[in-house]
């Protein structure tokens, strides 16, 4: 992605020219969407994170060129309406101390709106690839049901049905885009897919799934994978719980496992929501 922040956000703080010329230091951080706030779009989640960074009067690197921006990368976009607990957004700072990283999640988290927190944030090298070329595959979970006055089919039904998904060449969804109704075999981008239950942190009923996807060479979403599930069956509560790359021949995610001393905790996150 483009190191700009998706269009439009208000940058009335005007950049230093002489900034630029100072050290940089370029920062990933994690952070979670969740609750009412999942219905915000993700340009304008991008205008929160300006604001937020503003409010904590962070040392922000800028492009250069007669419209300067602040040097903001976001990761792959969470469609409307999904939450998640992994979402990430690198940040170029000026003079900033790499000491001070540490409690950055905690700052943060105070400057954003209600359901949106940083959990984590890392010091990353100014040549690391950009999310978007990084992340591989994404993990869901969602539950499904059946639409109103419909009966839901039983764990063991849907069992059936997601082996079938598995051991199928093939699985074919149609779906509109931009306007233009596709057809797209989606069955080489599910990496893995299972019956999930609810974990207790505001897991709504229904039939819960969980599911790795891939997003390479494009992201398959939840709700295609729902459809090739079969009939009569609706997606609720849908998060995303882990994005993947791939480091020295490994699997992780973007940023370590672990919290830093400072960060909230993703599970902190989903019981304040919940």
């Amino acid at each position: 992605m483009s190191s700009t922040a998706p269009g439009g956000a208000d940058t009335s703080t005007s950049p230093d020219p002489s900034s630029n010329r100072a050290e940089r230091l370029r920062v990933r951080i994690r952070f979670s969407k969740l609750g009412k706030i999942r219905w915000t779009s993700h340009r304008d989640v991008a205008r929160m994170w300006e604001r937020a960074f503003r409010r904590e009067h962070l040392p922000l690197a800028y492009s250069s060129g007669f419209s300067p921006r602040p040097k903001v990368s976001f990761g792959l976009a969470l469609p409307t309406g999904y939450e998640s607990v992994a979402e990430y957004i690198d940040v170029d700072l000026v003079g900033f101390p790499a000491s001070g990283v540490a409690m950055l999640p905690a700052r943060l988290s105070s400057a954003l709106p209600e359901g949106v927190d940083a959990t984590a944030a890392e010091v990353m090298a100014p040549s690391a690839p950009s999310l978007q070329e990084e992340v591989t595959s994404c993990t869901w979970r969602w539950a499904v049901e059946a639409p109103e006055g419909q009966a839901t089919p039983s764990p063991d039904e849907l069992g059936a049905r997601v082996e079938a998904c598995l051991g199928a060449g093939e699985l074919q969804v149609t779906r509109p885009r931009k306007g233009v109704v596709q057809t797209d075999n989606i069955r080489p981008g599910i990496v893995d897919i299972k019956l999930a239950g609810p974990d207790g942190a505001g897991d709504s009923a229904g039939v819960w799934l969980q599911a790795e996807l891939a997003c390479q060479p494009r992201a398959i979403r939840p709700s295609e994978v729902t459809l090739a599930l079969g009939p009569g069956l609706e997606e609720r509560s849908v998060r995303r719980m882990h994005q993947w790359i791939w480091r020295d021949g490994a699997r992780c995610e973007p940023l370590s496992e672990a919290d830093l001393p400072g960060a909230i905790g993703a599970r902190h996150a989903l019981e304040r929501a919940s």
